[in-house]
């Protein structure tokens, strides 16, 4: 075998078109992701919240700052599991329409600027 040092071998590629469709659905899943992540940390956010009784210990100081009603005050009126989780689910999926639509555009705008720009270079290297 040769001792001499072989040379990386290089190829310059331009990414000059990408799939919009496929962009739509990278995205899509990636969004949705997301969503699920940001509904599981909701709720154990709010369930470690409820476990401390932070609820609690703010229903009683809003009741003692308004005053004693007949009914006591109940933070959890408010901010209850469903309500908090039907907000959430509501933000997760306005995130995932607008996500993907976003990425879809961009990807119609880029495929668009490539005839301007040319596209970008991706150098690949084989390093030995």
């Amino acid at each position: 075998m040769s001792d001499t040092a072989r040379a990386p071998r290089r190829a310059r590629l331009y990414v000059s078109r990408v799939d919009p469709w496929s962009v739509t659905k990278a995205a899509f899943l990636l969004s949705l992701t997301l969503g699920i992540v940001l509904v599981v940390a909701v709720v154990a956010l709010w369930l470690v919240l409820n476990v401390t009784g932070v609820f609690t210990s703010g229903s009683r100081t809003i009741g003692e700052g308004v005053g004693t009603g007949s009914p006591p005050f109940s933070l959890l009126d408010y901010i209850g599991l469903t309500k908090v989780l039907g907000v959430t689910l509501g933000i997760a999926s306005v995130e995932i329409v607008l996500m993907t639509l976003l990425a879809t555009l961009l990807a119609v705008m880029y495929n668009v600027s490539t005839g301007v720009t040319g596209g970008v270079e991706v150098v690949l290297s084989d390093d030995v």
